[in-house]
C-alpha cells in the first residue's frame, strides 16, 4: 500500500513558523480522519493534531494547542500542520497517519497508514 509522504520539516529559531503537509494517496486520505504524531528521540510518539474528514472538526494536543493549525485540502488529498511560535521543545520527527477506528482517544495505535515523517527541528 501506498504511504503517505511527509514534508515542509527543517531547522528554525525558536518563536518562528513552519508548515508540514502530507500528501496521501486517495484510497488513505478520502473520508477519512487524519492526523500528526511526532516523536523526539527516546520519547514514546505523540499525539498532536487530528482532523475529521471533512475538515470541520479538529482536536489539538495540549501543548500545541492555540499554536499549531490542522487542515486539509481533499482535492489534492493533503493534509497540513501549521505551526507557530514554535518551540525547541517541538523538535521531532512529525508523522501523518490514518485513523482506524472510530472510538475516543489519541494513541498511535488508532491509526494506520504512517508516513515516514519528516524532521523538525526548533533552535534557541
Amino acid at each position: 500500500q501506498v504511504q503517505p509522504v511527509e514534508s515542509g520539516g527543517g531547522l528554525v529559531q525558536a518563536g518562528g513558523s513552519l508548515r508540514l503537509s502530507c500528501a496521501a494517496s486517495r484510497l488513505t486520505f478520502s473520508r477519512n480522519t487524519m492526523g500528526w504524531f511526532r516523536q523526539a528521540p527516546g520519547k514514546e510518539r505523540e499525539f498532536v493534531a487530528q482532523i475529521s474528514g471533512s475538515g470541520g472538526v479538529a482536536y489539538y494536543a495540549d501543548s500545541v494547542k492555540g499554536r499549531f493549525t490542522i487542515s486539509r485540502d481533499n482535492g489534492q488529498n493533503t493534509m497540513y500542520l501549521q505551526m507557530n511560535s514554535l518551540k525547541p521543545e517541538d523538535t521531532a520527527v512529525y508523522y501523518c497517519a490514518r485513523r482506524r477506528t472510530f472510538r475516543a482517544g489519541f494513541s498511535p495505535g488508532e491509526f494506520d497508514s504512517w508516513g515516514q515523517g519528516t524532521q523538525v527541528t526548533v533552535s534557541s
